[in-house]
């Protein structure tokens, strides 16, 4: 695999807090050619052996506002059980439903573009429905659970130039873990 040519913003790069407009169809070659880099960088980075010959930081999901473009499309590469991966390729997402329930992940969130140790949860709902595109500009809906939805959740926020961190409450960054399940 050859690691895609991707620069991955900081947090302190005032793009990311730009909210992303809508993607219109066909999608540009170019457009085509970053989502599948996306991709490769996202699944190279969750291969051992590719992530130590690299140097790179694992990650499940990419927004394109974080390649320095802000348009409403990310990419979420999740490994599955057997060592395969599955790719969700999301363009102008809707939240349609979501869970009362809420979950953390235990371990807390991370993001590519914070490079950074961060203390703190941030509450996510259990379940979301997603109403979205493909790259085809084929409209789906999807139905999300736990670390998946947490992803969807964390990615949805960039396009609307929200980061992770900026759900932690600043002055108790562990406020409410007794009414949320941890992940």
């Amino acid at each position: 695999m050859q690691l895609p040519k991707i620069k991955i913003f900081d947090e302190k790069n005032k793009i990311l807090r730009q909210k992303s407009s809508e993607v219109s169809f066909p999608l540009t070659d170019k457009q085509k050619q970053d989502i599948k880099d996306m991709i490769t960088y996202l699944t190279m980075s969750q291969i051992d052996e590719e992530r130590e010959k690299y140097d790179l930081r694992a990650g499940m999901g990419l927004a394109y506002v974080q390649i320095g473009i802000p348009k409403r499309i990310f990419v979420i590469v999740e490994e599955l059980e057997d060592g395969s991966f599955k790719n969700y390729v999301v363009i102008n997402p809707k939240i349609i439903s979501q869970s009362e329930e809420l979950i953390y992940v235990g371990e807390g969130e991370g993001c590519l573009s914070v490079n950074r140790e961060v203390e703190g949860i941030v509450p996510r709902c259990a379940r979301i429905t997603v109403q979205a595109f493909d790259e085809n500009g084929q409209e789906y809906q999807i139905r999300v659970r736990e670390d998946i939805a947490v992803a969807f959740q964390h990615e949805i926020d960039h396009l609307n130039g929200i980061l992770f961190t900026d759900r932690i409450d600043k002055n108790n960054p562990y406020k409410d873990i007794d009414k949320m399940r941890e992940i």
